[in-house]
């Protein structure tokens, strides 16, 4: 069957897809499977897909979209799921603004419930010149690979207590000051759900390169992907020869995205040329510089986040025996911190 699709989500960018599309009705049961689907119903919020440009666009009843499958595991969004089996007819939601396609077990009602979709076929690929026989579409189709280049630059990490912690935010006050100061600086978000935007962010603040898992061929991540997806996408951004790297982990150091993963791989560990942890209240700054010294060895470099909003915070995390800086109040002072944690590493790599 041929069907004109409204919507392309970001998720599916890896494939370059074009809106004319050719489905199947046998769907290929599996994370990052790309399906086509019409949108049942309409929303007043978290109502957006983002494309694969990164441009975010209102979803309306009966528009077509075309996603992947995926499963998700939001506190402040939706737990979602794959679908036990799968055919043209049946029922299932979007689980992100990306374009992830699961079955919703609960969400947040910060969110509302999230949107119904029709689900229309499997969408083909017909990767070989002039043929009519299809394969069924998935978004490692594309994907990065790894280029087997060693990384020799210093990471600088930026992890939170949770969601929406103010990670990217730290993350980009980073990039900034690197950038200013003349090195080339990779970026990368390394654990999450599918999303463009925070690595789109990155770019604006001046990263030669930013990447996420998705280039990768991941929908979302999870203990089992983390880290050997951090490796294919610190091997990509060595091979654009950066001189620092700047990597978000999405979600929480607690959370079920396989941050941990990458928080006890040795290797990975290695490469830290500064860590910085953002929390969203002052139990959450303690616990978590608690947490990472217990459970992982090792010791933040500075706090940010709503746990620095202002003064008051500031003094607790002075209590800690950590500096705070907040990305909001003033993005230049943490990122001149990190730049002059990262600097002599960096020229010593050199």
């Amino acid at each position: 069957m041929r069907i004109h699709v409204d919507k392309l989500a970001s998720v599916t960018r890896n494939l370059r897809l074009g809106r004319t599309l050719t489905l199947s009705p046998e769907i290929l049961l599996e994370e990052g499977s790309v399906i086509a689907c019409r949108v049942r119903g309409e929303k007043t919020t978290y109502n957006q897909l983002e494309d694969p440009h990164g441009r975010m666009s209102t979803l309306h009843d009966g528009d077509i979209l075309v996603g992947a499958l995926g499963h998700r595991n939001a506190l402040q969004g939706y737990e979602g799921v794959m679908p036990e089996s799968l055919k043209p007819g049946d029922t299932v939601n979007l689980l992100n603004m990306g374009g992830v396609i699961g079955q919703c077990l609960s969400h947040n009602p910060d969110v509302g419930k999230p949107f119904e979709l029709e689900v229309l076929g499997q969408v083909l690929v017909f990767p070989e010149f002039q043929s009519r026989a299809g394969q069924p579409a998935h978004i490692r189709m594309g994907a990065l690979k790894g280029t087997g280049l060693s990384t020799h630059c210093p990471v600088v990490y930026v992890a939170g207590t949770c969601m929406n912690a103010g990670k990217t935010a730290a993350a980009c006050a980073a990039i900034r000051q690197l950038s200013r100061a003349g090195y080339r600086v990779g970026a990368c978000k390394l654990t999450g759900v599918s999303l463009m935007r925070d690595a789109l962010a990155m770019r604006d603040y001046g990263a030669e390169v930013a990447l996420d898992f998705t280039d990768a061929g991941i929908v979302c991540t999870d203990a089992g992907s983390a880290a050997g997806v951090s490796r294919i996408i610190f091997s990509e951004l060595a091979a654009h020869g950066v001189d620092v790297i700047v990597a978000e982990t999405g979600d929480g150091i607690m959370g079920e995205y396989g941050v941990q993963a990458i928080l006890e791989d040795a290797d990975l560990k290695a490469l830290s040329g500064a860590f910085v942890l953002c929390a969203n209240d002052p139990v959450g700054a303690a616990g978590g510089v608690h947490h990472l010294k217990n459970a992982f060895a090792i010791q933040a470099d500075l706090i940010a986040g709503p746990a620095t909003d202002n003064r008051v915070g500031e003094r607790f995390v002075a209590t800690l025996g950590l500096p705070a800086r907040n990305a909001r109040a003033d993005a230049e002072a943490l990122g001149t911190f990190v730049l002059g944690l990262v600097a002599p590493k960096i020229a010593a790599k050199a």
